[in-house]
């Protein structure tokens, strides 16, 4: 049997500015890079668990984590099948786990990450900006987001009231040139008044999709807002405990898939199959993780095949990173053909004792 080791190493990552939402304020990300070892390859995962998004707590990740790492003698495919086989309630470390051990596979063997999950995966797979707030939003970072030739800007909504929300989003629609639009994200704070309310007050401006707009996220009533909404709604933080329905019989046009959230790469690319094959929209999207969770989450957007914008521009949030993330160009991302999935550590991270 091969030598598999596992490491973590802990990290925190100061954010730029606060990242705020319905849910809460971030002012920074935590969690651990997972190193899987064997034969003088490498490969890394990162858990970043935020349970506000559909994770568990750092306790119970670091808990699961810790098992894991015990079990290092099953080797990489006693893992990768345990991990299959027994599917917990941590799935932030699970991915982690599961992403170190496909990169580290991916290296091996000489693939890109991304060929790895689907031989047919993009390679240039395209993303929104991320301009935070619509409560907070200026023409300058609109412009700022033109500019660098995103065609999707991507807004939070619920940390203020509608009315002023509804106000700078007008604001950013007068600003963008035909083909451009915009992507709204609730994070659950409306009720369903205010939500079929918001969504009548949007009709006519260039939305890609609201999601979740619910603060309940029931089904009739998502059907309901669906149904007169003329762009796409979409489950994101409610669609855990969802992952394993027929996605037919999801009342919205749109998932967005957290590898995270949904508990590893291998998960996330079968659920994207299925809503794909039902006529569902996909996008993925991270958790403003480090660029060792960026990376895999990239090649994961590729791999769906998935035309649409995914939320994967969150790198210029963080003030510090564990290595440098994808490049983005003209609103795309550019995913090299070397083997693994690109994430490399810097200095002071390779230095590190890893076992």
């Amino acid at each position: 049997m091969t030598d598999l080791r596992l490491g973590l190493h802990p990290y925190r990552l100061p954010l730029r500015r606060p990242w705020r939402t319905a849910r809460g304020v971030l002012h920074e990300r935590a969690g651990w890079l997972v190193r899987a070892a064997c034969d003088g390859a490498v490969g890394c995962g990162d858990c970043a668990p935020l349970p506000e998004a559909g994770t568990e707590t750092a306790a119970a990740a670091v808990q699961r984590l810790q098992h894991w790492c015990g079990r290092a003698g099953d080797g990489i495919a006693g893992l990768l099948a345990a991990l299959e086989a027994e599917p917990g309630a941590a799935p932030a470390a699970d991915c982690a786990l599961e992403t170190a051990l496909l990169d580290l596979s991916a290296r091996r063997n000489g693939l890109p990450l991304r060929r790895l999950l689907e031989p047919k995966a993009l390679t240039r797979p395209a993303v929104n900006a991320m301009l935070g707030a619509a409560a907070t939003l200026d023409d300058a970072r609109v412009e700022a987001a033109l500019a660098a030739g995103f065609r999707v800007l991507k807004l939070k909504l619920g940390t203020a009231a509608l009315d002023q929300e509804l106000r700078r989003i007008q604001a950013a629609a007068r600003l963008l040139p035909a083909g451009v639009t915009l992507r709204l994200d609730a994070n659950g704070a409306w009720d369903a008044a205010t939500a079929a309310s918001g969504i009548a007050r949007l009709a006519g401006l260039p939305i890609d999709c609201l999601e979740e707009p619910l603060a309940v996220p029931d089904d009739h009533a998502l059907g309901r807002l669906q149904d007169a909404a003329p762009f796409s709604l979409a489950l994101d933080e409610s669609l855990t405990g969802r992952v394993d329905l027929d996605p037919c019989c999801l009342p919205v046009r749109r998932l967005v898939l957290k590898p995270a959230a949904v508990g590893g790469l291998r998960r996330a690319l079968r659920l994207a199959a299925r809503a794909r094959a039902a006529g569902r929209e996909v996008v993925v999207t991270g958790l403003v993780e480090s660029a060792a969770g960026l990376w895999a989450t990239a090649h994961l957007a590729a791999a769906t095949g998935s035309e649409l914008a995914h939320g994967l521009a969150t790198a210029d949030w963080l003030t510090a990173d564990l290595g440098a993330p994808p490049v983005i160009a003209h609103g795309r991302l550019d995913l090299p053909d070397a083997a693994g999935s690109g994430f490399m550590p810097f200095n002071d991270l390779l230095a590190a004792q890893w076992p």
